[in-house]
């Protein structure tokens, strides 16, 4: 397969090629709308990484670190996100944002098709330095329960290194 080319525009990485197309129905990677795929930033510079896509400004191909770079911009949580991202995808699992959830993603076991089946996990991204309160701790297991899904908290420490942690209901 050829590499997707996708176009960096507003914030926004898309593409109308054939190939971002076969790798949506093939692998769940991005968002159809309008025809064109669209791609969180996350699972842009994932496969610009896999040397799978090549993104453009205008008629110029950006390298890999410049991306980066603008993408920090946009999320300060970027790199911690595109650790778990890149974690996730790496070992089989569908990874999708969950903006709507107040979430950073939700997780659908291996194989599965996002709008086939539901996500398992709804994922929370966070350094190892940050301190999470008891509050914010028991929001985020709300909104998991809430949707019937589990808390999957993603820790990532500074090697960007990820722990996950799953939280759930028991009734005793």
């Amino acid at each position: 397969m050829e590499k997707i080319k996708a176009f960096f525009i507003g914030g926004i990485v898309s593409s109308n090629s054939s190939e971002a197309h076969q790798l949506n129905k093939k692998s769940s990677f991005g968002e159809i709308d309008e025809g064109k795929i669209q791609y969180s930033l996350v699972e842009a510079l994932f496969l610009v990484a896999k040397g799978k896509m090549d993104i453009f400004v205008r008629d110029k191909i950006i390298s890999k670190d410049d991306l980066l770079k603008k993408f920090q911009r946009i999320d300060k949580k970027f790199q911690l996100k595109f650790s778990v991202f890149s974690d996730l995808r790496t070992k089989g699992y569908v990874v999708k944002t969950a903006l709507k959830f107040g979430a950073d993603f939700r997780v659908y076991d291996k194989g599965a098709k996002p709008k086939q089946k539901h996500a398992k996990w709804l994922v929370f991204v966070e350094s190892e330095n940050n301190k999470l309160t008891w509050h914010e701790f028991s929001a985020k297991n709300r909104v998991a329960h809430s949707t019937k899904k589990k808390l999957l908290l993603a820790i990532v420490d500074e090697e960007n290194d990820v722990s996950y942690y799953e939280v759930g209901w028991v009734k005793p």
